[in-house]
């Protein structure tokens, strides 16, 4: 049973930002943004070919500077949002805006002959609005309500959490509310994720070494794990089918997922990585399946198996006695462990980020600081142990 080979796709600039195209349903499709600091930066928009395995691009120039996140609208994935570095009265500061990708530029519809990186060949994308964040820091990144319409977003930037009507917006987007970071010192979010429960009501974020839980409707803290790592939050996720589970990383190395109703301790932590660990993304589908990835150049895919929604035997209520003694004298069967499934060392730079298809459950990207972009699976073996 042999794996699919890496897909490798290789940008002309430096990059961080990594997304899935959230809102198309048939085609795998990611989305990148570019850091160079000479020139005019861009979005790749990646459309993968799972029956020959190639990945077709169609570029798009973004003049307001590098980029350090990018998301895509829910509804409509021709609407993304990036946040960028901007020089304002001779100070770098890091701005939001909404995009829209030229209606006529899907690849699938393109002689990818004719695709090409040059930004003289490149058409820009058409800005829509911006977010004000004047009184707010720097943008961290922008969140889109999980499975919404497309029209409320939350934004984390240095010291604010602030909800965004985009529906009702113009040439600047309009806040519908917010909330301001007040610790000891002064205090910056680091990273923030929506709650895909509790009908869209809760976000986390992070702190320094601090994990909070709010509530969009009061904007109060719901829950706050403190020192839940021993070094900086990089990023969070939440487990999209166990409500109250959590996952979080750092600069110490460590994965650990968290039951934020007992937030005393985490109920599970994995320490596979050698250097600070920028990502963590639960897989959509099964669950028990972590992505993961980090300044070790690395990214690693784990089985974490006894806190998801698909433990061993969880099927064995659905089949009567006589079914399960057929099946145990037939196919005996072993629990699955918790632990490392496979580690992934395409990359030569520190993998900033690492992001599962919303179409293929057994694919993922990850992308590197020096511009590679790898297209992986998951291993057929792992695959037919959960599907069989």
């Amino acid at each position: 049973m042999e794996d699919d080979a890496p897909v490798i796709y290789g940008l002309e600039f430096q990059a961080r930002a990594l997304a899935p195209q959230v809102a198309e349903s048939e085609v795998i499709r990611f989305l990148v943004g570019t850091q160079s600091l000479k020139n005019e930066n861009q979005v790749h928009l990646l459309d993968f070919d799972d029956d020959n395995n190639i990945l077709n691009k169609t570029v798009f120039l973004h003049k307001d500077g590098e980029i350090w996140h990018i998301s895509s609208n829910p509804a409509n994935k021709n609407i993304l949002t990036t946040c960028f570095n901007k020089i304002v009265n001779s100070k770098i500061e890091t701005q939001a805006a909404l995009w829209r990708i030229p209606s006529d530029s899907d690849p699938s519809d393109k002689d990818p002959a004719i695709q090409d990186d040059s930004s003289s060949y490149a058409r820009s994308l058409e800005v829509l609005c911006r977010f004000d964040n004047r009184d707010m820091g720097n943008m961290i990144s922008i969140l889109w309500e999980p499975q919404g319409d497309g029209t409320k977003a939350v934004s984390i930037s240095d010291s604010h959490l602030a909800q965004w009507d985009i529906e009702s917006s113009d040439s600047e987007a309009k806040v519908s509310s917010s909330v301001a970071l007040e610790s000891r010192g002064h205090p910056k979010f680091s990273a923030g994720r929506w709650n895909p429960h509790h009908n869209n009501t809760q976000v986390a974020t992070a702190n320094d070494s601090t994990i909070r839980g709010w509530d969009l409707r009061t904007m109060k803290q719901c829950y706050t794990i403190e020192n839940a790592h021993g070094q900086l939050v990089r990023d969070l996720d939440f487990n999209p089918n166990k409500q109250y589970y959590l996952a979080s990383c750092g600069d110490d190395c460590k994965v650990k997922f968290w039951d934020v109703r007992n937030t005393e301790s985490a109920v599970l932590t994995l320490t596979d990585h050698s250097h600070w660990v920028w990502s963590v993304r639960y897989n959509q589908f099964h669950d028990q399946l972590v992505l993961t990835s980090s300044s070790d150049s690395r990214v690693i895919l784990t089985n974490a198996s006894s806190i998801s929604s698909e433990p061993f035997g969880h099927l064995d209520d659905e089949e009567d006695d006589s079914d399960k003694e057929e099946e145990t004298e037939i196919k005996p069967k072993e629990p699955v462990k918790d632990g490392l499934i496979a580690t992934y060392e395409e990359h030569e730079d520190s993998v900033y980020a690492a992001e599962w298809s919303t179409v293929d459950p057994w694919l993922f990207a990850s992308l590197s600081y020096d511009g590679r972009l790898v297209i992986n699976r998951v291993p057929k073996a792992e695959k037919y142990k959960i599907l069989l």
